[in-house]
């Protein structure tokens, strides 16, 4: 190839080089156009105080909360939220055996016997079960379409009532047709004796013949009264001192 030729190559060689490079150049000064405009806009509001503060002012930043900041700010708990109920103590009533909060004096439940109806107890997985197990057929015929529900424990009968300080865990009942029947699981601060005590207060005023059995650390005081009334209360004694217990009764309101 010729000095011409090679001298025809290089020419076209920049021309192309001119010509890609003319729209880039183009963009180029079109961004530098609209930064001036904004610049300029931002000088023309130097008569507003306050748009020249936001514009120009430094920015401000508490050291102690800058101070604070890192990776961890926003982090799980450490150990995960209880929703476990409170202490039964909180709140609780009095744990005298002389009133057990109502000011009047107790009679002391009798000396306990043999307790045929622990077993029925220790069997006995739901308050259903439980009910339909009872020597009183109108209670065990009830116990089959009993409802769950923690109102329950609010129609109680009016002589076998909840225990002051009580803390209801679970209730059921059954008010359909000739059926009253209503069962309440529940736990007190109070110790066992108390709990004995306050019922077999209360029943035997009410009518009823109370008869109180005890197998081992599982206590049962339940009773009938003549107009077909039965109640029954099965009591187990707390690591912490208090009582659990599960009650059920034919003639709730």
């Amino acid at each position: 190839m010729g000095r011409t030729g090679l001298r025809g190559i290089v020419v076209a060689a920049i021309a192309l080089s001119v010509a890609a490079c003319g729209p880039r150049a183009a963009q180029d000064a079109n961004l530098d156009s609209l930064d001036n405009e904004l610049v300029d806009a931002g000088s023309g509001n130097a008569a507003d105080p306050a748009m020249t503060a936001a514009l120009h002012d430094q920015i401000m930043v508490d050291p102690a909360l800058a101070g604070a900041a890192n990776k961890d700010t926003v982090r799980p708990p450490a150990k995960p939220y209880s929703g476990a109920l409170p202490a039964d103590g909180v709140a609780g009533g009095a744990t005298s055996s002389a009133s057990a909060g109502t000011g009047e004096t107790l009679k002391h439940a009798p000396a306990p016997g043999a307790c045929p109806q622990c077993v029925a107890a220790r069997e006995s997985l739901t308050l259903g079960a439980l009910a339909a197990r009872q020597k009183d057929g109108r209670t065990a015929s009830c116990a089959a379409d009993m409802r769950y529900s923690a109102s329950w424990a609010n129609r109680l009968p009016a002589d076998v009532p909840l225990y002051p300080d009580a803390r209801v865990s679970e209730a059921a009942g059954n008010a359909s047709g000739a059926c009253a029947l209503r069962a309440v699981s529940f736990s007190t601060a109070v110790p066992m004796q108390t709990v004995l005590d306050w019922y077999y207060t209360r029943t035997s005023k009410a009518g009823y013949s109370a008869e109180h059995q005890a197998d081992g650390a599982e206590h049962v005081l339940g009773g009938t009264r003549g107009d077909g009334g039965a109640f029954a209360l099965f009591l187990t004694s707390r690591r912490d001192g208090g009582t659990d217990v599960d009650l059920v009764a034919n003639n709730g309101r």
